[in-house]
């Protein structure tokens, strides 16, 4: 069993939900680290409700480009938009890992995710509302388990990959994404000045700043 804290695993607090600390998905040229975890709430009739736990792994060698942030606290990391641009903008590969802590409609989480991207989008194009009919097709009519893995993939700021798996690490894509106004603005849901999981950012920024002391 996964031990909490150990080489292998990373529990995030408020849900309990174990991250691998180190992951290999398809679609990625090598294993990515895991930087932190976090969860998203809802508030349904002023009750806070726990709707599923993330965690943003990338590739090592992102590290390597973030020199100019060597000895920042964690919280000028957090406050510092350039900083993840500049993770955003690497042609290295990111993911952010979605677990579900209750069972969900496939419709309502791509409606809560849609409501958060599309005003990021001031102009769609053909190409950015095709990548959003391509997104939004994974989760229409689709139930999302508690449990359900769902990863969303940055190869690079032009290309992202869908994988949804309800049994463990996925084995397949089950989607491409090639619109960078849509990887752009769904980096800036997670990563932004408003992001929709400020636990998350908060821990990512504390691992940034752990690792590039």
């Amino acid at each position: 069993m996964d031990v909490v804290g150990s080489p292998e695993s990373t529990e995030e607090p408020a849900t309990n939900v174990k991250f691998q600390t180190l992951l290999s998905l398809p679609g990625c040229s090598s294993p990515l680290s895991l930087l932190g975890t976090g969860y998203r709430e809802k508030v349904f009739a002023i009750i806070g409700v726990k709707v599923y736990a993330a965690g943003l792994y990338t590739n090592q060698s992102i590290l390597s480009g973030l020199d100019a942030w060597k000895g920042q606290s964690s919280q000028v990391i957090q406050e510092d938009s350039s900083l993840f641009n500049t993770i955003f903008q690497a042609r290295l590969e990111k993911a952010l890992q979605i677990v579900l802590v209750r069972d969900l409609d496939g419709k309502t989480f791509w409606d809560a995710l849609d409501d958060a991207i599309s005003p990021r989008i001031k102009s769609p194009t053909p190409v950015d509302e095709s990548a959003l009919s391509t997104f939004r097709s994974i989760f229409q009519g689709r139930p999302l388990k508690k449990g359900t893995f769902i990863f969303l993939t940055w190869l690079d700021p032009t290309k992202m990959l869908i994988s949804v798996s309800s049994g463990g690490l996925p084995s397949a894509v089950d989607a491409t994404i090639g619109s960078m106004n849509v990887t752009s603005a769904l980096f800036d849901v997670f990563f932004g000045r408003d992001p929709v999981s400020p636990s998350l950012k908060a821990a990512v920024s504390s691992g940034l700043a752990t690792m590039l002391k």
